[in-house]
């Protein structure tokens, strides 16, 4: 017997046992109905007999083997695309799911051999289906990824944005104290309040930045006319104030007006030139170099110090990421790892753009950024 039309005689035997394993997959399962535990499996099993029924070339065959299977038209998603989600939905683990099309495999094969006796089972119908299940896998691991991490950054972003109001009341009440003159004490403690709200300030405003540029929505900004060449001095003043110990050049050369959300380029110099403090030499300079031309600025972060490997180069920008050489730890809590990801996607609202390089001699941050309209 072919394998596509014992699928379909046999659905419902192989449906009890799908049941069967999937009631197993605790503590997720427990409390489950036997509908919900059986969840499109007959779709996916209906989809993988017309597979099987459909002729096929090479060339469509080495596709299908990679995940790239043809979609239907007009179809949102794949039954195991939607199964995956509802799996993911119910406190079902990712490890869980895989298992559920691993038993799924051994018992039709099982079930069908078993049938085909004494007859030797058709070897093509067992590679093609071991193909279909592998591209349901592929749909299914895609699909329920996809959730997981949808719904992480929603919690993060509302965990940032709740974290917002009681982080004002203590940076309020902390300024409020310093104010109060009450002794050294006091106002000495009021201090390390501010400084550490501040940072923590810091923190929350990465997460909720990586949160929107997760969930597709990018940074936000707000285009005014702009003077660049006064934002980055006031944001350089800043530097050097909470950096006394470290000299930080600003050169600049030409018309640096244009459109911009001033705030969120200071915030993206304020990250590239940190970052060159912290992993630059400490007796060299930072230098910040401002160059107008007809269409564009663009604006440069030197330092010296280590090289960067050029495969480390290749992801800086990537978030929760540090290169070899760079640095694995936390930072007592000042990062998260965000920085160089915010510069970028900072520069990527603005239709900018964001490079490095780095050689024996320094590593260099590079910034080009359209006027805008």
């Amino acid at each position: 017997m072919r394998l596509a039309d014992f699928i379909l005689r046999d659905t419902e035997a192989i449906l009890a046992q799908w049941e069967a394993f999937a009631a197993t997959l605790l503590p997720a399962a427990a409390g489950v109905k036997s509908l919900a535990l059986r969840d499109h499996a007959q779709q996916i099993l209906e989809a993988i007999a017309k597979d099987l029924s459909t002729s096929q070339t090479r060339e469509a065959q080495a596709e299908k083997s990679m995940g790239r299977a043809p979609r239907l038209i007009d179809a949102h998603e794949t039954a195991a695309q939607t199964h995956a989600f509802l799996r993911a939905r119910g406190g079902f683990n990712i490890k869980q799911l895989a298992a559920e099309y691993r038993a799924l495999r051994a018992s039709v094969l099982r079930l069908w051999i078993d049938e085909c006796q004494p007859t030797v089972p058709n070897m093509d119908d067992m590679i093609r289906f071991n193909e279909a299940i592998d591209q349901a896998v592929a749909e299914s691991v895609g699909s329920f990824s996809a959730h997981v991490d949808q719904a992480r950054n929603l919690l993060l972003g509302m965990l940032g944005h709740d974290m917002r109001s009681p982080l004002q009341t203590i940076q309020m009440t902390a300024s409020y104290l310093a104010a109060l003159n009450a002794g050294e004490k006091v106002t000495e403690a009021a201090a390390r309040l501010i400084r550490s709200g501040a940072r923590m300030q810091a923190l929350v405003d990465d997460l909720s930045d990586y949160n929107r540029t997760r969930l597709g929505l990018g940074i936000n900004i707000v285009p005014s006319n702009v003077d660049l060449e006064a934002v980055f001095a006031d944001e350089v003043d800043q530097l050097r104030a909470a950096h006394p110990d470290r000299r930080v050049d600003l050169d600049v050369l030409g018309n640096t007006q244009g459109v911009w959300d001033g705030q969120r380029l200071q915030q993206l110099l304020g990250n590239l030139v940190l970052n060159a403090i912290k992993y630059g030499a400490p007796d060299a300079p930072v230098r910040v170099s401002v160059t107008g031309e007809d269409a564009e600025v663009r604006f440069e972060v030197r330092n010296s110090g280590p090289v960067i490997e050029q495969s480390v180069l290749e992801r800086i920008f990537d978030p929760l990421r540090r290169g070899e050489g760079l640095d694995d730890t936390y930072d007592a809590g000042r990062s998260l790892g965000l920085g160089l990801y915010i510069a970028s996607e900072i520069a990527i609202a603005h239709n900018g753009e964001t490079e490095a390089r780095s050689d024996a001699s320094e590593t260099v941050f590079s910034v080009r950024l359209p006027r805008g309209q």
